[in-house]
């Protein structure tokens, strides 16, 4: 099966995400525009216009009607998905690096970049009424980092209650949402921590790291379960909603793409079992590192985002169904 290939950006893809129904896409990129598209065919129903900046972090809530992305602009917008326009904005003291809608949509959490003395920060905002007056709302809680390294990627934990961020040295820390105060932290990887995803039930997590590993913890207990090896940084991954498999997206850092081949630079999609932690497959296909992987909702398809600024959505072939693993 030929991927779709979505060319709708002029610079490299920051992230990707599915709605929950799985039939739209979004993607943000390095330019200032977040796209959404039709999965089914790769049609691009519209744009976000609005923010200033690279464009780090996007979500969508479960209904689909709003629709988030955070940016270098240091602006937080929420968006209606339907007509495009920006409902409200929050800005921030430094760039919004993470953001992402609480399961019930009720709330909403972004994180902040630490620059100009600034410390990096976790907001955690009531996202029920946005309107002109959204801007000026005081957030539920605020966590300051003051003496704690930068918060790079961030999820939401069981029942809304909690929520777990990965830091810039390799930390996840799990917060209690009642307190603000930090319950739980492991320091399982070595580098910073690109990107963190949850299972489809929310009971498992996995995360992406510089340290050329990805990790599958349980989201409760932060007990690390399994470790899945390469040898290029590892910058996306993501857990299959009906196999046990796990993809995996990276390659070398971007700067230094242009001085080896395509074939050194080891740009592929890979797939692990989840449980067995074996490779069994590769997906080719992008011209540098991949940023950001998700996989469709129904798990028959796959996107990936890369550095070259295309989106390409695989449809998995009958003998990937039919692949059984001899144990």
């Amino acid at each position: 099966m030929k991927p779709l290939m979505l060319h709708g950006h002029e610079r490299s893809i920051t992230q990707i995400k599915y709605n929950r129904d799985g039939d739209l896409l979004f993607s943000s990129a390095k330019d200032n525009h977040p796209c959404v598209w039709y999965s089914i065919n790769g049609e691009r129903l519209g744009t976000y216009e609005g923010h200033q900046g690279v464009v780090w972090a996007i979500d969508v809530d479960w209904e689909t009607k709003r629709f988030m992305s955070g940016a270098g602009d240091n602006m937080l917008m929420i968006w209606d998905v339907q007509t495009g326009k920006a409902l409200g904005k929050i800005e921030a003291k430094t760039s919004v690096r993470t953001c992402n809608f609480s399961y019930s949509g009720n709330m909403a959490l972004y994180s902040t970049d630490s620059t100009m003395g600034n410390p990096s920060e976790i907001f955690i905002i009531d996202v029920r009424t946005v309107d002109s007056s959204f801007s000026t709302n005081d957030p539920i809680l605020q966590i300051p980092l003051t003496n704690a390294p930068k918060a790079t990627s961030m999820v939401w934990g069981n029942l809304d209650e909690v929520v777990i961020s990965g830091h810039d040295n390799g930390d996840l820390a799990q917060w209690d949402l009642r307190t603000g105060k930090k319950i739980n932290l492991v320091s399982e990887h070595a580098k910073s921590i690109n990107d963190m995803q949850l299972s489809k039930d929310g009971g498992f997590l996995i995360t992406a790291s510089r340290d050329c590993t990805a990790k599958l913890f349980d989201a409760d207990t932060l007990d690390c379960l399994k470790t899945y090896k390469t040898e290029r940084p590892v910058n996306s991954a993501a857990i299959s909603p009906i196999l046990d498999h796990v993809v995996l997206g990276g390659g070398q850092d971007a700067m230094d793409v242009t001085t080896t081949s395509t074939r050194v630079g080891k740009f592929d999609a890979r797939f692990f079992h989840l449980v067995f932690e074996e490779e069994f497959g590769r997906v080719k296909g992008h011209f540098g590192p991949i940023n950001s992987l998700a996989f469709h909702p129904d798990g028959k398809t796959y996107a990936s985002g890369g550095e070259d600024g295309y989106v390409r959505l695989h449809q998995f072939d009958p003998s990937y169904f039919d692949f059984k693993f001899d144990y």
